[in-house]
């Protein structure tokens, strides 16, 4: 996976890193997340003077996803320049939950649950395959971007037709 050298860090200041997570590895499993190939993430990560660690990164990528009207493929550009801070944390995660626990002991920093974390809280779930698109029929399910059907979408409830004879007078 990711992983950053702590005692190098420590000794340069500065780390630049790079790497890419295969679309099949166990960090996206429960995701619901499938990329067309590996996922590059890259970037910066350095000491501050505070004692935490500071990482830049850009993730690139392509996300297979379904349009949310018609559940066509749609392939979709992960770009994302998401900076994480690493240090000694409470439980909350700090005082405003931004920094991420590390180990005081550790030798490795593994930067993989962070990525997935941040691409799964931003990513859009919704994804349309077109602006215009007509989505499904919800009666006979055919694709009406594609074909039309004569269903009546609109079934008159017996409940309110006191109110459309007041609408109507």
């Amino acid at each position: 996976m990711l992983m950053l050298d702590l005692p190098r860090l420590e000794r340069e200041g500065t780390l630049e890193f790079g790497g890419e997570i295969p679309p099949d590895a166990p960090l996206w499993e429960g995701s619901d997340l499938h990329f067309r190939g590996p996922l590059k993430v890259s970037g910066t990560a350095r000491l501050a003077g505070s004692g935490e660690i500071l990482v830049d990164t850009r993730i690139e990528g392509e996300l297979q996803q379904e349009c949310r009207r018609c559940l066509a493929p749609v392939i979709t550009r992960v770009e994302s320049t998401p900076m994480f801070v690493f240090g000694e944390a409470d439980e909350e995660g700090g005082e405003d939950g931004e920094i991420r626990r590390l180990d005081v002991e550790a030798t490795e920093l593994d930067l993989g649950e962070a990525v997935r974390e941040e691409l799964i809280l931003t990513l859009d779930p919704f994804v349309l395959c077109d602006p215009d698109c007509k989505g499904l029929c919800p009666r006979c399910g055919i694709d009406r971007n594609r074909e039309t059907c004569d269903c009546v979408l609109e079934e008159k409830d017996p409940r309110w037709d006191a109110l459309r004879a007041l609408r109507n007078e």
